[in-house]
């Protein structure tokens, strides 16, 4: 019983650490585009008109 136990929380702890990163990287990647697309709009705001 304890090692059914032992490979569920393994299996548990490995899946945390993949959606982890995986959130990690969406978020980096995230980041990135919205500053790039910020600094093209600082870039180019003489030509914004409201």
């Amino acid at each position: 019983m304890e090692e059914k136990v032992y490979k569920t929380m393994g299996g548990a702890g490995a899946l945390n650490i993949v959606i982890g990163v995986v959130a990690l990287v969406v978020g980096v990647a995230a980041g990135t585009l919205l500053i790039i697309s910020g600094s093209k709009l600082i870039a180019h705001r003489s030509k914004l008109m409201f």
